[in-house]
């Protein structure tokens, strides 16, 4: 199951969040998203973890709860709806307006 996880102490490093999830059973991956530009973190991430309901427990036990000050959210993630290419987000646009020119 993956987790997603937001609410992170910047200074939370992926080795020290690979072990508290390791409380709760063996951790598959974990990534702290982070900025391209700074390399600092933006305060959330991923933990994936191969048994469901050893995944279920970490986040019952965690949601909700203080991480070195700060108050975490843990749900198991949602993937990505696949939109098919750029449906219309993002981008820039020239013409904005919605009568035509002739």
């Amino acid at each position: 199951m993956k987790i997603f996880i937001t609410g992170l102490p910047l200074e939370v490093g992926e080795d020290e969040l690979t072990a508290v999830f390791g409380d709760f059973g063996q951790v598959k991956s974990l990534r702290i998203i982070k900025d391209r530009e700074t390399g600092q973190s933006r305060g959330f991430g991923f933990v994936e973890m191969p048994v469901d309901e050893e995944a279920r427990e970490a986040i019952k036990r965690m949601n909700g709860g203080d991480y070195n000050g700060n108050r975490i959210k843990v749900a198991e993630a949602q993937e990505k709806p696949n939109t098919g290419g750029n449906a219309g987000g993002g981008g820039f646009k020239r013409n904005n307006r919605t009568e035509k020119s002739y």
